[in-house]
Formats: structure tokens, C-alpha cells, sequence
């Protein structure tokens, strides 16, 4: 008999989710945002009105300005980050935040970076074990940002890698697996396959040129069994970012969402 865990419904709708990523200040500095998009309670108001199905940060941005009370958008606290200080291939995210504390801030769910070719993807491993299991003990749902690195990858964002690195995720119980996209619907599938039973999102990534780009990849990435989107920079740095949100929701959720 297996064993289920359905917290990952609670940041879903229908099966799919759109998740609001908003980590990006830790991750890769204020450049990303501008006079607005810099404040965390726009960010999440875009979260609210946009119907998406997830909010994701740091545990400063959880603790100081998600309230249960005012913000419907369910909460997905990150638990390791890096700074873009240092410019490496041989990537390390460590916890910065435990199980306990995103519980405390709201949280539905929590997520965790391991930089897959890494010389040091065996600590990140580890320590998403001990995660992983304590998370699922208290019910909550655990995303796995699966990211290709590392100096002795001649191809990191060949099709066939990511299907790889979906796989672990799998086979490290993630609920949800947050990849590259690989270009093209038939790769894509081959992902989604090697992800067995855990949801595959596809993450934002750097701004597109249009938004007919992102909006042809959701519809590409549902096709092919995907469970949606973990987005940012594509939503709060476009010209109209609820008419974006309104289009992806079409494309994942149908017209009525």
C-alpha cells in the first residue's frame, strides 16, 4: 500500500499550481526589483489578487509580513539560500530556517535547494533527508528546488540532466520538484515521467522577451502532465502583472478560475 501525503493539496487548485517565488532579494540582490516590486507587501498583494496558488520567500519576509489573517495565498517558506556573492559552479545552500519556525509563520509547506552536481550535493542530500522527514511528519509539504551545477557537467541543461535531477527529487520523497524548462514538450514529458508521483514545476527564470513566452510555455508544460509554475521576476517585472497572472491561470486552471 503506499503512502500518501496530501499536504501538496494545499497549494494546488485541480491538480495544478502557480506559485508567487519572491526570494530573489537573497538570492540574487535588489537589481531584480524596482521602487514597488521591492516591497514584500506588493508583492504579496499581486500573490492575493492573482489567484496564485502558493507564496514563496525567506523566513525574514514570512515572519515580519505574511499574516494569516489578511493573506489567502498559502505560504511556502524556503529553508537554505545563497547569496550571488560569490561566483561559483561548486554551489552550497545550507538551512537557514527550521521546520518548527516556518510552521510558526504560517506556512503550509517548505522548500529546499540542492544544487545537483555539486561537489557538495551530499550535505544538501543529507540535510534535505532530515528535512524532508520531519516536514511530512508535521504535515506539512516539501518542494524541492533541483538545481544543475557543478564544474564537471559538460551539458547541465541537456533534457536528459534535468530528467536526472527530477528523478532524485523523486526518489528523495519531494512532493513537488521545481526544474529548468528543457525547450520543447516531448523533453518535457520525459521529465514529468521520471518525477513519478511527485508534481513537477517548471521555475520563472530570468525575464522573457514577451509574455506570450510564458504563457505558451504554462500551456506547453500542462500539456506535457506538469503541474505548473514557480515564477517571479516574470510577473512583477512585466508591464501589466495581474493581466499575466489572469492568462497563466486560464492556461493552467481553465477559463474559470
Amino acid at each position: 500500500m503506499s503512502r500518501q501525503y496530501p499536504a501538496i493539496e494545499k497549494i494546488l487548485r485541480n491538480g495544478k499550481g502557480l506559485l508567487f517565488a519572491y526570494d530573489h532579494g537573497f538570492e540574487y540582490g535588489p537589481s531584480n526589483f524596482d521602487e514597488q516590486s521591492v516591497e514584500p507587501t506588493v508583492a504579496l498583494e499581486l500573490a492575493n489578487s492573482g489567484n496564485f496558488t502558493g507564496f514563496i520567500c525567506q523566513k525574514g519576509i514570512a515572519a515580519r509580513y505574511y499574516d494569516e489573517a489578511l493573506h489567502t495565498v498559502p505560504l511556502i517558506v524556503k529553508l537554505n539560500g545563497k547569496t550571488s556573492f560569490r561566483n561559483t559552479n561548486e554551489p552550497k545552500s545550507i538551512q537557514n530556517c527550521t521546520v518548527d519556525e516556518a510552521i510558526s509563520f504560517g506556512a503550509v509547506a517548505v522548500g529546499y535547494v540542492i544544487h545537483v552536481g555539486s561537489q557538495y550535493e551530499p550535505e544538501m542530500i543529507a540535510e534535505f533527508g532530515r528535512i524532508e522527514r520531519e516536514a511530512h511528519e508535521k504535515n506539512l509539504a516539501v518542494l524541492a528546488w533541483m538545481y544543475i551545477t557543478g564544474d564537471d557537467l559538460i551539458k547541465p541543461e541537456h533534457s536528459d540532466i534535468i530528467a536526472y535531477a527530477a528523478r532524485v527529487g523523486m526518489e528523495l520523497n519531494a512532493d513537488g520538484i521545481i526544474v529548468k524548462y528543457t525547450g520543447d514538450e516531448g523533453s518535457f514529458r520525459w521529465v514529468v515521467k521520471n518525477a513519478g508521483r511527485s508534481k513537477v514545476f517548471v521555475v520563472g527564470g530570468p525575464r522573457m522577451e514577451t509574455s506570450y513566452q510564458l504563457i505558451e510555455t504554462a500551456r506547453i508544460v500542462s500539456r506535457a502532465g506538469g503541474a505548473g509554475f514557480a515564477v517571479g521576476r516574470n510577473i512583477w517585472q512585466a508591464k501589466d502583472p495581474m493581466a499575466i497572472a489572469h492568462h497563466l491561470n486560464t492556461e493552467l486552471f481553465g477559463e474559470n478560475s
